[in-house]
């Protein structure tokens, strides 16, 4: 009820995702992307069917859109405005993204925003807003510096481990 399309599909790729058994390919979901998109948006429309939501297809497709987006040498977002589900959604992935990319840095480094948006394909306004709602962006020494907390870290990577078991 957020994004309607009236008119023309053209302007749009659409990517099918299947998930394949001894009876064959089953669509799961799908989405949409513009060809040619001025705000740099990666997703256009995201669609799980209700039977294969909470498998983990969600997160697969938004990733898929993100690798595209690097492919391409141009980091994205989805299109605005988010549903409340997508809000949540995108949240908890780039959320993901960002601490595992962290947990990954030896912490000597000096990493900025840009190389981070570059790195993941994630636009940097999403970086910033994602790292001001985990309380991760300080004002030091005149200026504006990400805070890693090293043990908030280890224990959301842990959390990661456990739920992969």
């Amino acid at each position: 009820d957020h994004k309607t399309l009236y008119y023309d599909v053209d302007p749009f790729y659409f990517y099918v995702i299947t998930e394949v058994d001894e009876e064959g390919a089953h669509i799961v979901g799908y989405f949409s992307k513009e060809k040619v998109s001025a705000e740099e948006y990666n997703l256009a429309c995201i669609l799980t069917f209700p039977q294969y939501q909470k498998c983990g297809y969600g997160k697969f497709i938004i990733s898929l859109s993100y690798e595209l987006s690097k492919r391409e040498g141009k980091p994205g977002s989805p299109e605005k405005p988010l549903s409340d589900l997508g809000k949540i959604s995108y949240r908890s992935y780039w959320t993901h993204v960002l601490l595992t990319l962290f947990a990954e840095q030896k912490g000597d480094e000096n990493i900025q925003i840009k190389d981070i948006s570059l790195m993941t394909g994630i636009k940097t306004e999403d970086i910033i807003s994602t790292l001001q709602s985990l309380n991760m962006i300080r004002f030091w020494k005149g200026q504006h510096v990400v805070f890693v907390m090293q043990d908030f870290l280890k224990k959301y990577m842990s959390e990661q481990k456990r739920k992969k078991k």
